[in-house]
């Protein structure tokens, strides 16, 4: 059985390649400028997707207590430190945009498909994918991610829900077993999301390890990521001393933008996964990210 030593100078030289060439494609494709573009795109179309996602979970009778477990969840777990007062005022936008008539409303609608189709263009851009699927079916696509996405994720809630009442019995002969199952839930919830989004979103066949790997990768980078910026928000209150009762606006755009990196992280170390194992790269042969893109292209 190797040591530690040996696993080390075994292993060392293709981790140091890997990052290399994992840092350079995160040059080559401008990942922070790519961020906070969709970012921007995400600023404008959050209020519009948060209104056509509660929409059709409203329009079924089952799913309407799942709401207010859904808003609880996503806030309290996904937008650190301010969630409370950005659901607020992203709820409240949500509901007056709900009144408007069906012309504005359809005008919101297109701009929340605006931000699946970036999504779209710029995974399929560090996959390196030039080839594009044909318009009506990538309407489709967009579409039913749109109106199916919410189906999904309330009855993904729902069996969660239903799982984790099912440990409440099993607490008195298993104790600590719901805690547990509570801590990791945001860890699962992300790694499936990532998971998907590395699959499905690149217009080629991602193979599932490779997908898993970078889903674990963003999915540990993110919750990470959410931990140290709570802590700064909290000890560090700079934004409230600015911006006052604004405060919340500029948390949210600076959150939605290092979730944004996340994403683009794990999408190029996705590729970056597939790439070492269909080039099966040596230690000796150190290569740049674009020479590597066109042995593998």
């Amino acid at each position: 059985m190797p040591n530690l030593q040996e696993l080390y100078q075994r292993y060392q030289p293709k981790a140091l390649q890997f990052t290399r060439s994992f840092l350079g494609q995160c040059r080559e494709d401008r990942v922070a400028v790519a961020a906070g573009h969709l970012a921007y795109v995400t600023l404008l179309s959050l209020v519009p997707f948060i209104m056509v996602f509660f929409a059709i979970l409203q329009a079924f009778p089952a799913f309407q207590t799942i709401r207010i477990k859904l808003e609880d969840f996503v806030f309290n777990n996904f937008v650190p430190a301010a969630g409370d007062t950005i659901r607020q005022y992203v709820i409240e936008f949500a509901s007056n945009a709900s009144e408007m008539g069906a012309i504005s409303i359809g005008f919101l609608v297109i701009v929340a498909l605006l931000l699946i189709s970036n999504v779209d263009k710029t995974l399929n851009h560090i996959w390196r994918i030039n080839i594009e699927r044909r318009k009506i079916f990538t309407f489709a696509i967009y579409w039913m991610v749109l109106t199916l996405g919410p189906l999904l994720v309330g009855s993904s809630l729902a069996m969660t829900s239903y799982l984790i009442s099912l440990t409440a019995y099993a607490e008195e002969y298993t104790p600590g077993l719901s805690t547990f199952l509570l801590g990791i839930l945001p860890y699962l919830i992300s790694f499936g999301g990532y998971f998907i989004l590395y699959s499905v979103v690149p217009n080629k066949v991602v193979r599932a390890k490779d997908a898993a790997a970078g889903a674990i990768f963003a999915a540990l980078l993110f919750e990470l990521c959410k931990k140290v910026f709570a802590i700064y928000v909290t000890s560090f209150p700079s934004y409230q001393v600015i911006y006052g009762a604004l405060a919340a606006v500029p948390i949210l755009f600076v959150w939605v933008y290092l979730s944004w990196i996340i994403v683009l992280f794990g999408a190029v170390f996705t590729v970056q996964v597939e790439k070492f194992r269909i080039l099966n790269i040596q230690p000796k042969s150190v290569e740049t990210s674009a020479e590597a893109d066109e042995k593998a292209a």
